[in-house]
């Protein structure tokens, strides 16, 4: 059945969830609109909402006069949404976001992410973002609770962690409302979580970005010991080990006792820019 946008409705039939794809499609109209409503404070930018699924959340984005374009990679689920709402049809990206060429989506013009992300992939869904930071200068959307806790997390927290540092360099984060698991289908086992994510006024670290990233993802590879016993493999890869030994002027120059959830994100910043010294000596 063929529907106008100003209709608002819950499907009569639903496309078969697929577990392959952490499909868990929301079957409550009111936090639907809710997360629509998110993306309200970053005004007269396109939008682009991962996963639409059967389409509940994107009914309400269609009634926000925005340039709107949905990205789905389960093939009955596009089907259902191009013969749901036909007036979508040319902005129906049948693909798998991780794979898109983002630039290309609104033709290199900024865009608001949004979606009730699939949590199989939701913290790649965000190393994405990262990558394409300029383009997206908002995020939202509905995620498990435990990343949401993550990504809002401060230093000495036990949820603080590699997203918290990544995202909050370049974005400030809002955790705005949690919803249990009995408003989808399947239920998931986990509560989940709706946020938005908002681009800081931050231009450059003062690092090098690539060497942060690394820094960043090592130390929490190990993150309940202290910095001296998880910065050797990167240390080591980059040729800084002196017979087995970390760098003097390392060790002199920065508390390498700390654990990495005790870091602050200048910390970070501090740490990279001292490794990147002993690279150039």
């Amino acid at each position: 059945m063929q529907r106008k946008s100003n209709q608002i409705f819950l499907p009569m039939h639903t496309v078969r969830p697929k577990k392959f794809l952490g499909q868990h499609f929301l079957t409550d109209l009111n936090v639907a609109r809710r997360i629509a409503d998110t993306i309200d404070t970053a005004a007269d930018l396109p939008v682009l909402e991962v996963g639409p699924g059967m389409g509940v959340m994107t009914q309400f984005l269609m009634q926000k006069s925005r340039e709107l374009k949905v990205v789905e990679l389960d093939f009955e689920s596009v089907e259902y949404l191009r013969r749901t709402w036909p007036q979508m049809e040319d902005n129906i990206i049948e693909d798998d976001f991780l794979k898109m060429h983002l630039d290309r989506t609104f033709g290199g013009r900024q865009f608001v992410l949004t979606g009730n992300y699939p949590y199989n992939i939701s913290s790649q869904i965000f190393f994405k973002m990262l990558d394409n930071k300029d383009l997206i200068p908002c995020c939202t959307g509905m995620i498990q609770k435990e990343v949401a806790d993550r990504i809002c997390a401060s230093p000495g927290s036990k949820a603080y962690g590699i997203l918290s540092v990544l995202i909050q360099a370049w974005y400030t984060p809002e955790y705005l409302f949690t919803v249990e698991p009995h408003v989808f289908n399947p239920p998931p086992k986990v509560r989940s979580a709706v946020i938005r994510l908002t681009r800081n006024a931050t231009l450059s670290l003062g690092c090098d970005e690539a060497l942060f990233r690394r820094v960043v993802k090592t130390t929490f590879n190990q993150r309940r010991k202290m910095l001296r016993v998880n910065l050797r493999p990167l240390l080591a890869e980059l040729g800084l080990l002196s017979d087995g030994h970390l760098p003097t002027a390392l060790t002199e120059a920065f508390d390498l006792t700390l654990r990495p959830e005790q870091l602050s994100l200048a910390q970070f910043v501090e740490l990279t820019e001292r490794i990147y010294a002993l690279l150039n000596v």
